[in-house]
């Protein structure tokens, strides 16, 4: 996994990335706790990786 931006990964699952922020909205705690800021523009691979594995986000 390799750090993206928000764009990239809501490109992937064909979302906009207002609706990627929507989804990820009820995991707010657990994505600050993995270090995800509000005003980040990259996320680190591990924030893409559980982003990805939550909502079956093919991203290759």
């Amino acid at each position: 996994m390799k750090a993206m931006t928000k764009q990239q990964i809501a490109a992937c699952a064909g979302v906009s990335v207002r609706t990627l922020l929507n989804w990820c909205k009820p995991y707010q705690k657990e994505l600050a706790q993995m270090g995800m800021t509000p005003g980040m523009r990259v996320l680190p691979p591990n924030i893409v990786k559980w982003i990805a594995e939550r909502f079956c986000i093919d991203i290759d």
